[in-house]
């Protein structure tokens, strides 16, 4: 964004509707879709006759017929119970060729401490930028660091499509590209917060809209709150400072900003106002002053599924996990019950 005599100006998306259409970008796009996907039933079916395939859904995007399907549903435990709805190939399709061009775009607008689904950011950096900025606050641990941290109620579910699209539209001028998001975005309803309302866990496309989503959140934390220790990976986001009654304060106007400009609820339950040296809970990890731990669930999670799955790539996984923390005994015991239950000495 630019500001010029106290008026922002957004930038503007150069690419057209053409670009994101096109047979190169659908054919790049299926490159990227395929990777791990290859021995799955339904992609065997689509890559059978792909040209065909690819031609027949340029056309109809071309000649504006192209209409969003339904999903697939089903849940999984990462770690908690997510509902996830799946689109078919060929809408999954259509989400790549958008995320190619689009990403690329949005990230430029996105603050430095927004961490999640970015490249070259995730979970892994969060949790170092957490660290930095305790020390950067706390003067290197001496002097009492406190931390506010928060968590949105049911984020995918409320994310308003009327609202999403009016963000979009401030950065994208094509009206037809708007027209594609737009059959994307009301492709889904959430069963909690009714029509118009959601983005499925599933689409490649939610984890950007979702970023586009927060930054309007962002921005206003930066720059009208003018907060300098934030971090925000989805919808769990972290303030840092000396401060107690400062965080305190935060919260309202934190609260009214989500609601009344993006009809997001903080989560009641999930508002903790607490010392680093007290421990941190954030991002799987419990933090304090010198050094981090996995949460206690995380771990016993871990080693329920190393019973159940004594797999080199699950053990190797958790490894690279427990490398970012203080874990050497919980390692030990990973490495153990890996090395019997592979063995089936238990």
């Amino acid at each position: 964004m630019k500001e010029r005599a106290g008026i922002v100006r957004k930038i503007q998306l150069v690419h057209s509707y053409k670009d994101i259409i096109s047979l190169e970008n659908l054919c790049l796009a299926w490159r990227e879709f395929i990777v791990g996907k290859k021995k799955k039933k339904d992609v065997i079916l689509f890559d059978n006759n792909l040209m065909d395939n690819i031609v027949e859904l340029h056309g109809d995007l071309v000649n504006h017929i192209y209409a969003h399907g339904g999903y697939e549903s089903f849940y999984i435990n990462d770690p908690k119970r997510r509902h996830i709805h799946k689109a078919c190939v060929r809408d999954r399709l259509v989400h790549h060729a958008i995320y190619r061009i689009l990403y690329p775009f949005f990230d430029r607008t996105f603050v430095g401490d927004s961490f999640s689904c970015r490249d070259d950011k995730g979970m892994h950096k969060a949790l170092d930028r957490f660290r930095s900025l305790f020390y950067k606050v706390s003067k290197n641990n001496t002097c009492t660091c406190w931390v506010l941290k928060c968590d949105i109620k049911k984020f995918f579910d409320s994310i308003d499509h009327k609202i999403l699209l009016n963000i979009l539209s401030e950065y994208i001028p094509d009206k037809d590209i708007l027209n594609l998001l737009n059959n994307v975005i009301e492709s889904y309803d959430s069963k909690i917060n009714g029509k118009g309302t959601g983005l499925p866990l599933g689409n490649l496309t939610s984890q950007l809209f979702a970023n586009v989503y927060m930054n309007v959140f962002d921005q206003f934390v930066k720059h009208k709150l003018k907060v300098k220790n934030y971090i925000r990976y989805a919808d769990d986001f972290v303030f840092l400072s000396t401060d107690k009654v400062y965080l305190e304060n935060l919260i309202p106007k934190v609260r009214d900003f989500l609601m009344d400009k993006l009809k997001l609820t903080l989560h009641p339950n999930k508002i903790f106002l607490q010392t680093m040296a007290s421990g941190i809970d954030f991002l799987g990890w419990k933090h304090f002053t010198d050094h981090r731990v996995l949460r206690k669930t995380t771990q016993k999670r871990m080693l329920r599924r190393i019973q159940n799955s004594p797999t080199n790539e699950t053990f190797q996984s958790y490894l690279g996990l427990l490398k970012h923390g203080n874990a050497f005994d919980l390692s030990n015991e990973l490495f153990l019950r890996y090395w019997l239950y592979q063995n089936d000495y238990v």
